[in-house]
């Protein structure tokens, strides 16, 4: 008789399609949410609950698309996240950064991908740029996956979310936290709002970087250096 050999299994990815906030009650303070909390928002705050592990575990699990806004760019960690999505053609990418926080390692990191593999090709597109009447681009916030909207006072850095540095709570020594809170919200109406609007400002910041040398873009041409054998092509023509 035939033996048929059995398949290890396999564990499908983590994604958000059956995404729930109580999800996230692991990172409050508190291990829980209160009994009467609600099923559509909840608020977080940075220097009490782990917030870099909340943005964290929504992020990772972003499958189909991410539009965000960020105004405080500069966790090395959640841009790796980042990039990983950048670099997904399945996953659509927005980024609007504001032009006057521009210059940190993570946003030239975004730039050099860009430059080198043209992050367009890959569904992506990113603006550095400034609101619709020219001034800064303060909001912090995305869309992941069309289900999941985040927004608060929370920049990306060490103290912006206060970083734990000690396991499973603040505090410690060097611990650093800003005063910011961090929502997470999976209202249908809010999320199509705040969609359109991270749209808008995206496109605002585009409309003035493509004209404005200063600013950058991915739908400007990356500049690439002219090879010999373009050289040698151009020459023939």
């Amino acid at each position: 008789m035939a033996t048929t050999t059995k398949k290890p299994a396999v564990n499908p990815p983590d994604t958000l399609q059956t995404f729930n906030l109580n999800d996230l009650q692991q990172f409050t303070y508190e291990g829980t949410y209160s009994p009467n909390a609600s099923n559509d928002f909840h608020l977080f705050y940075v220097g009490r609950d782990d917030v870099h592990s909340i943005l964290k575990y929504v992020l990772s699990r972003v499958s189909v698309s991410l539009y965000m806004n960020m105004y405080g760019y500069d966790d090395p960690e959640l841009n790796d996240i980042l990039m990983s999505k950048v670099l997904d053609p399945n996953v659509t990418v927005l980024i609007t950064l504001d032009k006057s926080e521009a210059g940190t390692q993570t946003e030239k990191a975004l730039i050099a991908a860009d430059q080198n593999q043209n992050l367009s090709a890959f569904n992506s597109h990113f603006v550095i740029g400034e609101s619709a009447t020219g001034q800064i681009s303060h909001t912090k916030g995305f869309v992941a996956d069309g289900k999941i909207a985040a927004e608060g006072s929370t920049n990306w850095s060490k103290s912006g979310e206060g970083i734990f540095i000690q396991v499973g709570k603040a505090g410690g020594p060097g611990y650093q936290a800003q005063n910011n809170t961090q929502s997470i919200i999976t209202d249908e109406d809010t999320i199509s709002r705040f969609t359109a609007e991270l749209i808008r400002e995206h496109m605002a910041a585009q409309h003035e970087a493509v004209s404005d040398p200063t600013k950058t873009s991915s739908l400007k041409t990356p500049v690439r250096p002219v090879t010999k054998t373009a050289q040698k092509i151009k020459a023939k023509k």
